[in-house]
């Protein structure tokens, strides 16, 4: 199988994860879309300046399936707008799109949890976009708290030690019974175990969620 991985070119995370888990099953090939700030506007700019072209490339690897790798992207607008970058990589490309926000709603809705957590590293504009498409989809966050953080290639540097320590100290008096963990440049992943021996609920990270919805097809 064939997987073409549009992402940010700041990330640093992504890639690793789809190759140690898809790699001895697909050919992963990638294309990169000019990033370096998460923030709303950037974010904006590079689906408006860079998603053609990427689409355009990652056509030339003759994919099967292609893979959207950027949560917050998805998240800047209504589901529709989430659903509008799929359809223009479909056109495109000609072969089926994923959406990593697509993916996650997938993994939550299979849980149907009732009082869903959301962690991101992002800033609080760009949390709250992603806690919006999630209450969209039916479930609404009894928590969305994120880290803070603009550049992305320091989102790809934060330990996953920080990352269960962080969502650890925003617990009290939210009693989640799932938490997510959004963003694919996050060292996330590495983040379930912990959390689930910690917590006892279920854990979904971006880039399980897509790494799974590459593995049903």
């Amino acid at each position: 199988m064939r997987v073409g991985l549009i992402v940010p070119s700041s990330n640093t995370v992504m890639e690793p994860d789809f190759h140690r888990h898809l790699g001895n099953t697909c050919i992963i090939s990638t294309a990169r879309i000019l990033l370096e700030d998460v923030t709303r506007d950037a974010e904006q700019q590079m689906l408006d300046d860079d998603l053609p072209r990427a689409i355009n490339l990652i056509r030339t690897t003759a994919p099967d399936l292609v893979v959207f790798g950027c949560t917050s992207a998805g998240a800047l607008g209504s589901m529709a707008h989430d659903a509008a970058i799929a359809h223009m990589i479909e056109q495109g490309t000609g072969a089926l799109a994923v959406t990593v926000l697509s993916a996650v709603l997938t993994s939550i809705r299979t849980i149907a949890p009732r009082r869903l957590a959301v962690f991101t590293p992002y800033v609080q504009d760009l949390t709250n976009s992603i806690g919006a498409s999630i209450a969209e989809a039916g479930f609404p966050p009894v928590r969305t708290v994120g880290m803070g953080i603009r550049a992305n290639i320091e989102i790809g540097a934060v330990p996953t030690s920080n990352i269960v320590s962080f969502v650890e100290s925003q617990l009290d008096g939210c009693l989640p019974d799932c938490i997510f963990l959004s963003c694919t440049n996050w060292h996330a992943i590495e983040a379930i175990a912990p959390l689930q021996q910690i917590l006892g609920i279920p854990v979904i990270t971006s880039n399980q969620a897509a790494i799974d919805a590459v593995a049903r097809h």
